[in-house]
């Protein structure tokens, strides 16, 4: 913002000089505006002579620096122009009067371009130095204003530092800033409208706003993704979907959220890595908040033997799961029939956990193992894909093959394995928002989009 106000200040000063040179050319130009009136020039006489419309034309060239040394002879009302002017404008500016001259039957213009440095030099040294004598007529006005200027921005700047009264009006960091920003912007706008009143310069105010209102067009066009991104983060900061240390999951990448910045949303992957999310993304993305709710449910599949009772594997899982400390009685865990593999029928079995209190890959992997450990026990098989060929003579046999016997297996004594919760990521995070300095736009009582 501070780069396009800088950029948006410079095309506003271009488009004030270059309007006033304008403005100040036509000011001090002769009389030539009337050179296509349509009134007839007399000469003083009813009946002029040549001599007299010489004199005429001689006199009003006088008036004018790029003509006065053009030679004008007349011969019967034939006026003939000769000699070397400035530019191609004042050979067609002489021709152009001495035909309004009365009396004058025709004009002969022979007039030349002067190519000379010295015809070239002096006339701009005039007209430098005639410039040079108005500014310093205007530095007493000039310094007025630029006075006027100074008080009101400098006004404005005091009244955007001071950080409360824009607390108050929005809570949020962010937003509180953004006003700041305009308030400052806001003033030295006053300042500079009320500069050029100061100094007569009103008539282009409309070129600098217009000029402004371009360059802003085309910055924004340049900047697109940037503002997108910075609208992006005053509407996530206003309701904020996640808070600090948030186990989230945003546009397929899994972290902790460790700050939100006018740009992008940081994250800490489970790997220790930093995850930049750009703001725009995170605004249209959907996010998956696994920190919003305490109580969480794990879930996995086991295969069984087609032969075993199905049911009863069923119950024998919910009852491991009933018998763990981590899980949850409410919500109750669940166990059902999946889906028929090649060789075995899967079954799925799901718990609920707090984990404030308990890891859920710990949790998840102690539930595999002893509901593994209580099917083997009441004999089922926990079998692995295989063929079975059975080759007689030169014959393949269609005789099915007999089902074994359940194995029974004896269970090995289990040790309650720790399922509580590892803080070291949190720890990480937190340790990395102690040294944010103010960049975090987090809150934890900030509101949110669920309350």
């Amino acid at each position: 913002m501070r780069h396009f106000l800088s950029l948006w200040l410079v095309i506003s000063f271009l488009g004030i000089l270059v309007p006033s040179q304008i403005v100040h050319a036509q000011e001090n130009a002769p009389a030539s505006v009337d050179v296509f009136a349509s009134d007839t020039i007399s000469a003083g006489n009813d009946v002029p002579e040549d001599r007299d419309i010489r004199n005429r034309i001689t006199d009003i060239f006088a008036e004018f620096v790029s003509l006065r040394s053009v030679v004008v002879s007349v011969k019967s009302g034939v006026v003939t122009l000769s000699g070397n002017v400035p530019d191609p404008l004042a050979i067609e500016q002489a021709e152009t009067l001495a035909a309004r001259v009365e009396g004058v039957v025709a004009v002969s213009n022979q007039l030349l371009e002067d190519t000379s440095v010295t015809e070239r030099i002096v006339p701009m040294m005039e007209r430098l130095t005639g410039r040079l004598i108005q500014a310093l007529h205007y530095i007493p006005l000039l310094t007025v204003a630029l006075l006027a200027f100074l008080v009101i921005a400098v006004s404005g700047w005091w009244l955007a530092a001071r950080r409360w009264p824009f607390e108050r009006i929005a809570p949020n960091a962010f937003i509180s800033d953004l006003l700041r920003q305009i308030v400052r912007m806001v003033f030295i706008g006053l300042g500079f409208v009320l500069a050029l009143d100061i100094i007569g310069a009103t008539a282009v105010i409309g070129t600098v706003l217009g000029a402004a209102g371009i360059v802003g067009l085309a910055v924004g066009f340049a900047v697109r993704d940037t503002v997108e991104n910075y609208i992006a983060s005053i509407l996530l900061s206003l309701r904020q979907p996640f808070r600090p240390n948030d186990f989230v999951e945003i546009s397929g990448q899994l972290g902790r959220v460790i700050m939100l910045t006018s740009r992008a949303t940081v994250l800490l992957s489970v790997d220790g890595n930093h995850i930049r999310i750009p703001n725009s993304t995170v605004f249209k993305s959907v996010i998956t908040n696994y920190s919003r709710h305490p109580e969480r449910r794990f879930g996995f599949e086991m295969g069984i033997a087609p032969a075993g009772d199905l049911q009863k594997a069923v119950e024998t899982g919910l009852k491991v799961l009933d018998e763990l400390d981590f899980v949850l009685k409410k919500p109750s865990p669940e166990a059902r029939i999946e889906k028929l593999g090649d060789s075995t029928i899967q079954l799925w079995f799901a718990g609920w956990i707090d984990q404030r209190e308990t890891s859920l890959l710990l949790a998840r992997a102690q539930a595999i193992q002893r509901i593994m450990r209580a099917l083997e026990s009441e004999g089922f098989e926990l079998p692995e894909p295989g063929y079975r060929i059975t080759m007689v003579g030169n014959e393949t046999s269609n005789e099915k093959p007999k089902s074994a016997k359940p194995k029974i297996v004896e269970p090995d004594p289990l040790q309650d394995a720790d399922t509580a919760v590892v803080d070291d990521i949190t720890q990480i995070v937190e340790e990395e928002r102690a040294n944010l300095h103010g960049q975090d736009l987090l809150k934890e009582d900030a509101p949110q989009e669920i309350s």
